[in-house]
């Protein structure tokens, strides 16, 4: 295989690529890497004029975006914003489950014990991260049945490999993310056609919006104890930067990776490799 064969992989001329979660700290940048490999991108948000910003930045790198309305947790809206989209560009070549996130009221601390999370708060996280991915997938995974081609890659998290303190429900929505991934990726290979591939890939600890101020203090700018914690046991002793990701993505969403379905990618500066000793 040339060089330019190979280039040409990572080539996303003219490929629609849906994206949920795509204004968030990470789904943004990712969004944005698809752009600028000339995919079409389609971002799905409950508010569509924030991804005003990113459209302008895909389309400055010489890709086409657009935003359209949904709610990852509600099969009518991801329906008719897959209608809109393929309207739009023609057909679906990816999808990218990026929708997700922990709601504090799910979370304990020495307020509020693990006996007093409400059903409610673990109900909103359970559905954010594992509905959220399942039916955005039934969605468009049922076009790509249709064409016989296609592509979804999930995230889920450094908890579905190892669950963390404190946060029960978004631990075991995203362990569960990483399960789905697995049963998704033979179903549709066995069933319709072994040219749609599932995969996932796993963020280790990224500063995001929900989480900054429990891994970082909000006045000093100090790590936490917990941040220090983790910083300890990354052995490339830092946070990852939402750019890490994207190799992993682009490879899981690209023809690069045609052999490949069914895994989880750790991107973690080697956290779920370490230890501690």
């Amino acid at each position: 295989m040339t060089l330019e064969q190979l280039k040409s992989m990572y080539d996303f001329s003219g490929r629609p690529v849906a994206v949920t979660g795509g204004t968030g700290v990470l789904g943004s940048e990712m969004a944005c890497a698809l752009g600028g490999c000339r995919a079409n991108v389609a971002i799905i948000s409950r508010k569509p004029v924030v991804a005003e910003p990113l459209i302008k930045r895909i389309e400055s790198t010489g890709g086409h975006a657009m935003a359209v309305y949904g709610d990852v947790c509600q099969t009518d809206t991801i329906a008719k914003a897959a209608e809109e989209i393929i309207k739009t560009f023609g057909r679906i070549d990816g999808l990218l489950n990026g929708a997700g996130g922990n709601n504090p009221r799910a979370t304990t601390n020495p307020e509020q014990s693990f006996f007093q999370l409400s059903q409610e708060a673990l109900e909103w996280v359970v559905n954010l991260n594992l509905t959220g991915t399942i039916l955005p997938s039934q969605i468009f995974g049922k076009y790509m049945a249709e064409q016989k081609s296609g592509v979804i890659l999930n995230v889920t998290s450094m908890n579905a490999f190892r669950p963390l303190t404190r946060i029960p429900a978004y631990s075991a929505a995203k362990a569960a993310v990483s399960n789905f991934t697995q049963w998704l990726a033979v179903h549709l290979a066995q069933e319709y056609s072994p040219s749609i591939r599932v995969n996932a890939i796993a963020p280790g600890f990224f500063l995001t919006e929900q989480n900054r101020f429990l891994l970082t203090d909000k006045a000093t700018g100090e790590l936490t104890p917990r941040g220090e914690k983790i910083i300890e046991h990354t052995p490339m002793g830092r946070f990852g930067k939402p750019e890490d990701l994207l190799g992993a993505a682009l490879w899981l969403l690209s023809p690069a990776s045609e052999f490949v379905t069914g895994i989880v990618v750790p991107v973690d500066g080697g956290f779920s490799a370490y230890s501690g000793v």
